[in-house]
């Protein structure tokens, strides 16, 4: 049963939590059933504007850009070891070519505060609200070495939301 903490308890390892770990970000309309997710494995966690943040980075072209583009929340959901061939499936298969979430063997559940899902077997729960938008422009990289990770020049878009809850276990 997740339960409602102080944001300014969790603890996370922030090298680990998105790398190693990674997250299900979901967005989109839970209760309308308009929504779709994908695992993500970068990202950040902390404070901007004075506010508990995090940060995420979707490529234009998946298909949870356009319910990112279209919702004003998401929720990112980490989950125990066990769960990583589901973790496995939404982030390397097309929620606009199969339902991944009935493959996946996981239970979506209404968010506490935000229109975004969240998952019943997630460890760590972040419903989050957006602040801010920006497409990633190639000429703002300065290590010309990490354009080699878009040779489809399909730049991330980095999305920031403001965490309102989190939920562990």
């Amino acid at each position: 049963m997740l339960k409602k903490i102080d944001i300014n308890s969790l603890s996370l390892s922030p090298f680990n939590v998105f790398d190693k770990d990674w997250f299900l970000l979901s967005a989109g309309n839970f209760k309308e059933n308009d929504w779709n997710c994908m695992t993500v494995s970068w990202g950040f966690i902390g404070t901007m504007w004075n506010k508990p943040v995090a940060q995420v980075v979707v490529r234009p072209q998946r298909y949870t850009c356009e319910f990112m583009d279209k919702y004003n929340s998401f929720t990112l959901c980490a989950f125990p070891e066990k769960h990583r061939p589901a973790l496995q499936l939404f982030g390397s298969k097309s929620g606009r070519n199969i339902d991944k979430k009935a493959g996946s063997g996981l239970c979506p559940i209404a968010a506490t505060e935000v229109d975004a899902p969240i998952f019943k077997e997630a460890d760590l729960v972040l419903e989050c609200r957006k602040l801010f938008r920006l497409p990633m422009p190639e000429e703002s990289f300065l290590d010309e070495s990490l354009k080699k990770l878009y040779p489809a020049d399909d730049y991330h878009i980095i999305y920031i939301g403001e965490v309102l809850t989190a939920l562990t276990q």
